[in-house]
């Protein structure tokens, strides 16, 4: 059974002509969430803005307003083609319902021009200073466009105007690709300790390529798994030898060690994406991980919440092949294909009890449809207790 804490009119019309998204959870890697018993969606409140670009993660900064990343468009005001960058940086003014996107870095009619190329799907801010995961378009150690080749970290101390990278890297050969932080609010000031997490996609082998001969492209990974590393808040730039990563659990609590010793924190046998995204809920006291499973670009996508950023891990919803992302969107009349390949929560925009957010997603439209910032408003239904 389900309950929904008693809400104003506005709201309750919304669940009543929502449609529930819940999947099988028979199919599903992990046990139904006990504390979230399943997502709606208010699609008459989609809203579409930078066609043409995509990935769009987002972090809360200290001066309120929220920041992040997107790939290969124009961004805010901008196409496909129209001022068109590999790598661009933004910044989200204003609430849920009445934001407003700005170019602070590429893109059309940028506050500062673009310095590199790249692609990411993971920023935060701690301490008023902005860090960024940046993988390679094409990378300066040689050969075709791969996001696979390695993993840089880069910081902003002026809210993303000008960037620096670290002098140091991981790379395919350390069977880890495409990373992303595990946001905790507003300036990370509700962080549930001094250290900083980030879960990184294990390649289907080891050193994969994006392309060429033993290119794999962006397609998800199988068997799926994650693993998680940690640093201390004033040592994220330092080295890459000051993070410490996850190795198991000793009872209820977690083990750390050396790169060569990392374990699996999440598993899934039908693949993780080579994107992904993790956020905390401060409202429902839960850490919140998305990933592809299955198929890519397809809407095909797991959401899933534990207690601790390692687990135990259970499962809000799992799309599968014949019940996609936005199967069904009542209300919205935006061009639609199944091509969604990533989603996050708004970190600014969770409701004070953690049942509403708004989730921002992206696909692969090629310059149409959802290749573009979709932001929409939703409500978590929770269990009875």
């Amino acid at each position: 059974m389900v309950f929904v804490i008693p809400m104003n009119s506005r709201i309750l019309a919304v669940l009543l002509f929502s449609v529930s998204i819940t999947a099988a959870a028979a199919e599903a890697p992990y046990p139904p969430s006990p504390i979230i018993a399943e997502m709606q969606l208010d699609w008459s409140r989609h809203q579409r803005h930078a066609q043409g670009s995509d990935n769009f993660q987002l972090t809360w900064a200290d001066d309120d307003h929220q920041y992040g990343w997107w790939g290969d468009g124009g961004g805010f005001g901008g196409t496909n083609t129209d001022g068109r960058v590999s790598l661009g940086f933004l910044r989200v003014e204003g609430g849920w319902d009445d934001h407003r996107g700005y170019n602070v870095w590429g893109g059309k009619n940028p506050e500062n021009p673009a310095q590199f190329n790249g692609k990411s799907w993971g920023t935060i801010c701690v301490k008023g200073v902005l860090y960024s995961w940046i993988v390679p378009d094409v990378p300066d150690t040689g050969g075709p466009r791969d996001h696979y080749r390695y993993i840089e970290l880069a910081k902003s101390t002026d809210y993303g105007a000008t960037w620096i990278k670290a002098d140091w890297r991981w790379t395919g050969e350390d069977n880890l690709i495409i990373p992303t932080f595990l946001n905790f609010g507003k300036n990370n000031a509700g962080a549930r300790d001094e250290f900083v997490y980030s879960y990184f996609i294990r390649p289907q082998y080891p050193g994969v390529r994006e392309r060429g001969d033993d290119g794999h492209g962006l397609n998800v990974h199988k068997p799926g798994a994650l693993f998680l590393a940690r640093v201390h808040q004033g040592r994220i730039f330092e080295s890459r030898n000051v993070y410490e990563w996850f190795t198991g659990t000793d009872g209820d609590a977690p083990t750390w060690g050396t790169l060569a010793e990392k374990q699996p924190v999440f598993e899934n046998p039908d693949g993780t994406g080579w994107c992904l995204s993790a956020s905390f809920n401060p409202g429902l006291d839960r850490y919140l991980l998305a990933t592809e499973h299955t198929r890519s670009h397809a809407g095909i996508l797991g959401l899933f919440d534990a207690p601790e950023p390692w687990g135990p891990w259970t499962t809000v919803e799992y799309w599968t092949p014949d019940d996609r992302f936005g199967a069904q969107r009542p209300g919205s009349d935006l061009d639609w294909r199944d091509n969604l390949f990533f989603f996050s929560f708004a970190p600014k925009w969770w409701s004070e009890e953690g049942r509403e957010f708004t989730l921002v997603f992206t696909g692969g439209g090629s310059g149409r449809d959802n290749d573009s910032f979709n932001a929409i408003r939703g409500m978590f239904l929770i269990r009875r207790k």
